[in-house]
C-alpha cells in the first residue's frame, strides 16, 4: 500500500511553496480525547547552520552547586527530564519516561514548554487536575523503538525513539531528530553515592569505601559486617537529588547500578554518536561520564555559545532603528550567491520556469514613511521590484 503523504506549506520569497513529507517517517504526533491522531514535522527544526546546542538538566545533587543563573541565561534551550531543574532552571523542552501523575502540573500545563511523550502517556490525567495530557498544550507524542543497540542509536530514518528504559538516552535521541548536535549535560552526575556520615559509621565496622565502587557492593560489604542498611539509614543520608525526595538505599542501589549501565551503554555508542555528527559534552564535575566524554565547566560553555550564538545581555540596541552602519562581518574575500546545480538543471529542462537574479544591492527603499536598509546580504531583484512597487 502506498504511504500517505502531508504536505507542509512553507514561505519562499514571498510565495508559498507545498513540500512533501512522507506521514511515515515523521516522528512526533499530536494525539486527542476521541484517538484521533495528528501528524507533526518537526524533524530538524531546530537545526542552523551550525550545530545547534542545548543544554541537558539532570537531577543530580550537583546541579545545586552550578551557575544555574548563567544557565539560563544562555541563549540556548533547555531539556529537562522528569523532576530536573525544578526551582533552578525553567526548561524549554521537557521529556519523562515514568507514569504523569510523578510529575508536575505547572509543566504539562505551561504552553512554553514543549513536551515529548511515548503515546501511552495521552490518556494519563494531569495531576491535581481532570485534564488529559494529550490536551496539554505543546505536547507531542512518539512511538518507542526497542531494536536499536549501540550500532545505530542515532540511525538515520529511525521508526520512533530509542527505548533503553532510561529518559536521558530517551532525551539525547528526541533532540538529535529535532536537530541539534552538541549537548551540555549538567546535573547528570550518574552515580549514587554514601554520605560521609554513613562512610564513617561503615568504618566503625571495618568496611572501607571505594569511590570507585557502586553502591550496591558498598552496602554488600556493609551487611557481610553485620552492618545492615537500616542501621546506614539512620544517620545522615546523601543527597540523590538537587530537589528534597531521596530513595531507601536498596533502591537508590538499584538506580545507580542502571546508571552505570546507561553510561557505559553510551560510552559503547560512541562510535555512532560520532557518524551522526552528535557531540556530548559533560558539564557536570564528578559525572561518571567524564572518564569518556570531554568535560567543560559551565563558565567556559557559556562562553562558547555567546561565541557562536551572541550574548543577549551585552549586543548594543542604540542606533539599529536609525540608520545601521554595515554589520557585514569583515572578510578576506567576495562572497556570491548562486543557484544549485539542481535549480540550474531544472531550469534548462523548464523553460517557462520563472527567473530572477540575486545581486548585491544597498538599495535604501520608503515604505510608507520608514526607511527599509538593505544594507547587508543579497536582496532578490524580484522582491526588490516588488517592495518598489509597494512603496509607491
Amino acid at each position: 500500500m502506498p504511504s500517505r503523504v502531508f504536505f507542509v506549506p512553507l514561505c519562499l520569497c514571498g510565495g508559498i511553496r507545498h513540500s512533501s513529507f512522507d506521514i511515515s517517517l515523521m516522528l512526533f504526533h499530536r494525539l486527542h480525547t476521541d484517538g484521533s491522531r495528528t501528524e507533526v514535522a518537526l524533524e530538524d527544526s531546530f537545526a542552523g547552520p551550525a550545530p545547534s546546542a542545548c543544554w541537558v538538566i539532570g537531577g543530580g545533587p550537583s546541579l545545586a552547586t552550578l551557575d544555574c543563573e548563567a544557565i539560563a541565561r544562555s541563549p540556548a534551550p533547555k531539556m529537562a527530564v522528569n523532576l530536573a531543574g525544578t526551582r533552578l532552571v525553567r526548561p524549554d523542552f521537557w521529556t519523562s519516561y515514568d507514569p504523569s501523575c510523578r510529575f508536575h502540573r505547572s509543566v504539562y500545563l505551561d504552553a512554553g514548554v514543549m513536551k515529548f511523550l511515548h503515546k501511552r502517556r495521552a490518556m494519563e490525567l494531569v495531576p491535581e487536575t481532570t485534564f488529559k495530557v494529550c490536551e496539554c498544550p505543546s505536547t507531542y507524542f512518539f512511538e518507542r523503538d526497542k531494536t536499536r543497540g549501540f550500532a545505530d542509536l542515532l540511525a538515520p530514518n529511525a521508526k520512533g525513539i530509542v527505548d533503553w528504559a532510561d529518559s536521558l538516552v530517551q532525551a539525547i535521541d528526541i533532540l538529535y531528530r529535532l536537530g541539534f548536535r552538541a549537548l551540555y549535560l549538567a546535573g547528570c552526575e550518574m552515580r549514587v553515592r554514601p554520605s560521609a556520615e554513613q562512610i564513617a559509621r561503615a568504618a566503625e565496622f571495618g568496611v572501607e569505601y571505594d569511590p570507585r565502587e557502586l553502591l550496591g557492593e558498598f552496602l554488600k560489604k556493609c551487611r557481610r559486617a553485620s552492618l545492615f542498611d537500616k542501621d546506614l539509614e539512620a544517620v545522615a543520608p546523601a543527597a540523590q537529588y538537587h530537589f528534597p525526595e531521596h530513595k531507601p538505599l536498596r533502591s537508590a542501589a538499584h538506580t545507580e547500578e542502571h546508571y552505570f549501565r546507561i553510561a557505559n551503554y553510551l560510552r559503547l555508542s560512541r562510535r555512532s554518536l560520532s557518524l551522526a555528527g552528535m557531540q556530548l559534552i559533560s558539564a557536570t564535575p564528578d559525572s561518571r561520564l567524564n572518564d569518556w566524554f570531554s568535560y567543560r565547566s559551565v563558565e567556559e560553555i557559556v562562553a562558547e555559545i555567546h561565541a557562536t550564538t551572541g550574548d543577549p545581555a551585552s549586543e548594543p540596541v542604540e542606533g539599529l532603528y536609525r540608520n545601521p552602519h554595515d554589520r557585514t562581518p569583515r572578510l578576506a574575500g567576495a562572497m556570491k550567491d548562486y543557484r544549485p546545480p539542481r535549480g540550474l538543471a531544472a531550469a534548462a529542462r523548464s523553460p517557462s520556469a520563472p527567473r530572477f537574479s540575486c545581486e548585491p544591492t544597498s538599495a535604501r527603499i520608503e515604505l510608507d514613511g520608514e526607511l527599509l536598509v538593505e544594507g547587508e546580504g543579497l536582496l532578490c531583484q524580484r522582491e526588490l521590484g516588488w517592495l518598489t512597487r509597494v512603496g509607491q
